[in-house]
């Protein structure tokens, strides 16, 4: 299980619970003001994992007021991006050059270096949460307050990806061992660095490492979006780029994995989910494999077996009779 602390507002006497919560901000985060209608019994918890430099978080919360002033920031700055998923919940922040809504579904990004107002409303707020030290992601001031209180919707998109991601990470912290933190910590550094230079749409404000990583990301992202085409295939998707073909293959080079077999890879994966899902126990076997990009049934038969080691169709009846 990855490294966490966990904090809940009743382990604590009731007149404390406020004011621990906000301490544990202060170590978590940074240390901010915060008010409250609901202090004298403040209602929260919060798990924070420990990812190397970064840490994810997830906290559920009554209506709060966060507020990060020039005087806290001059007495301490970790120098962090905090980006802030909102699942339940509504708020708004101010700074001195924007003023931005939040509802669920909105992704917030903030920096700890800018005076900031946050309210939050709902009862509970649920969030789940990011910060990256700004040595990982180094930007000009100027471009960061171009990013800073952009609101981005994780509906679609990159925003999409880095809130699966985060979601799927902070809802199961025991699926992982606590030496894969610094790897999914990695991971997320370059999920936020694709995001911010697709917000910015200036790839050369960022070093050119993260430009690369972020180009395969964008990539790896299109191939999820189109595993059910036929024809996606290494030119189509260099094409889709406006790269060459032999330079999509470099960027495939650290992926342990050609483009081919990666796209492979994906597919099998989608329809042995679809195979083992007993709400789609009626669906045939091929119609599975063609909406996952094997027209062909014996392609598919072959490909699986050397995945799995075993047939589409043993392996949905196992897995299938296990629900029973």
């Amino acid at each position: 299980m990855l490294d966490e602390m966990v904090f809940r507002s009743d382990d604590v006497p009731v007149a404390d619970r406020f004011d621990y919560w906000a301490e544990l901000l202060g170590r978590t985060h940074a240390p901010m003001e915060l008010r409250s209608d609901y202090a004298d019994d403040f209602r929260a918890s919060q798990r924070v994992l420990d990812l190397g430099a970064v840490t994810a978080w997830r906290a559920v919360f009554q209506p709060v007021v966060f507020r990060r002033t020039p005087k806290l920031i001059r007495q301490s700055d970790p120098e962090t991006y905090h980006l802030c998923l909102v699942v339940r919940g509504t708020g708004s922040c101010v700074w001195r050059h924007r003023e931005t809504q939040y509802k669920p579904h909105d992704l917030f990004i903030n920096s700890s270096t800018l005076p900031n107002d946050v309210h939050s409303t709902g009862d509970p707020v649920t969030t789940v949460a990011l910060d990256i030290p700004k040595a990982l992601m180094p930007l000009p001031r100027d471009v960061t307050r171009r990013i800073v209180g952009v609101p981005v919707s994780t509906r679609e998109g990159m925003g999409a990806l880095l809130a699966r991601f985060l979601t799927q990470l902070s809802a199961d912290p025991a699926a992982y061992q606590p030496s894969d933190g610094p790897r999914l910590g990695t991971v997320l550094t370059d999920l936020v660095g694709a995001l911010f230079a697709h917000l910015l749409e200036a790839g050369d404000c960022l070093p050119p490492e993260t430009h690369r990583r972020t180009l395969t990301l964008r990539i790896q992202a299109f191939i999820r979006e189109h595993l059910h085409d036929p024809q996606l295939t290494p030119a189509s998707i260099a094409a889709a780029h406006h790269i060459s073909t032999s330079y999509l293959h470099r960027l495939f080079r650290d992926e342990d994995a050609t483009v081919a077999e990666w796209i492979r890879r994906r597919r099998l994966e989608a329809a042995r989910r679809d195979l083992t899902d007993p709400a789609l126990h009626a669906t045939p076997i091929q119609t599975i494999a063609a909406r996952w990009g094997f027209p062909r049934a014996t392609d598919f038969s072959r490909a699986y077996r050397a995945a799995y080691g075993t047939t589409p169709k043993d392996h949905r009846h196992q897995a299938l009779h296990r629900h029973k």
